[in-house]
């Protein structure tokens, strides 16, 4: 039994939910149980009456992420649905909670005259995603700008701990275990609006003319190795065009995988195995997934 026989929360529950409706690759299996809460109280009182056995997966937009095609056991937490609030606490200090994406991030740093989240518009996807990663763009990194981070643990209790309780790395963030993020404080700089929003355009522009914006990706699917570039290691091994299925590394940038329509997880992680392979082979580097995998495999 998911929940207590008593239910006082509000958001929205679904079972056996298609992932691929809610990730940016539109592929992944169902998901046991989704749950989309209506504020950070409202995910408290839902996390204090389901059933604590039951793993936990957090969601934003879905990109950054495969999910394959068995799906996921356990309860799916959907931030893009209300933990999605974002304020000015102090002249410098802005309060963002995880459903928020990165670029709206960006545009209300820019609008309040707050220099150092530009960056955060090359980024795809919700703050939480970005947080949890430690995401990064145009040399710039997400916990550059992080001041302090509220979290939650399987008990629906809420705590703020500073920076100095994580271990921040590129592409990694690791913490205290069973608890999540559900808001950031980001401690910025003064800035001039005019400027910022001139870099904020700038930088969407790099992205549009280097990127395959607009079609079936999870950005970038490889880390660059120490001194080198995912992408033109791929690129060097003649692997632009290269497909499984419906799934094919782009031709505008080496380090996406597009679903070119009807590609399955399984298609994409098969093609995700033959770069590193041929990487390896030609290059002897393994290039490390940015990417994160999780979900069963489909048996059928």
């Amino acid at each position: 039994m998911i929940l207590a026989s008593k239910q006082n929360w509000n958001g929205r529950l679904l079972t056996n939910e298609l992932m691929a409706n809610h990730t940016s690759w539109r592929v992944g299996g169902p998901a046991d149980y989704f749950y989309q809460p209506v504020s950070i109280d409202d995910l408290a009182i839902f996390l204090r009456e389901s059933d604590p056995s039951l793993p936990l997966t957090w969601l934003g937009l879905g990109s950054n992420l495969l999910v394959r095609d068995g799906g996921l056991h356990g309860i799916v937490i959907h931030m893009l649905s209300g933990l999605n609030n974002i304020s000015l606490l102090e002249q410098t200090l802005v309060r963002v909670e995880v459903g928020v994406s990165s670029a709206r991030v960006a545009r209300f740093c820019a609008n309040s005259n707050l220099s150092g989240a530009e960056f955060l518009a090359g980024i795809p996807g919700l703050f939480g995603g970005a947080l949890t990663m430690n995401a990064g763009a145009f040399g710039d990194e997400t916990w550059q700008i992080v001041d302090s981070v509220e979290m939650m643990d399987r008990s629906g209790n809420q705590s703020q701990r500073s920076v100095d309780d994580f271990a921040v790395d590129y592409r990694s963030v690791h913490g205290p275990k069973n608890e999540w993020f559900v808001a950031a404080n980001l401690r910025l700089k003064p800035g001039r609006s005019a400027e910022s929003k001139n870099r904020v355009r700038n930088l969407l522009q790099k992205r549009n003319e280097s990127q395959p914006v607009g079609t079936a990706n999870a950005g970038s699917v490889f880390k660059n190795p120490p001194g080198d570039f995912a992408a033109r290691l791929i690129d060097v091994c003649g692997l632009k065009g290269a497909r499984i299925g419906a799934a094919c590394v782009s031709g505008k940038h080496a380090n996406f995988i597009i679903n070119t329509g009807g590609a399955t997880a399984a298609d994409i992680e098969a093609l995700m195995l033959h770069i590193q392979a041929v990487v390896s082979e030609h290059e002897g580097i393994k290039l490390q997934p940015e990417v994160h995998i999780i979900g069963e495999a489909d048996n059928v």
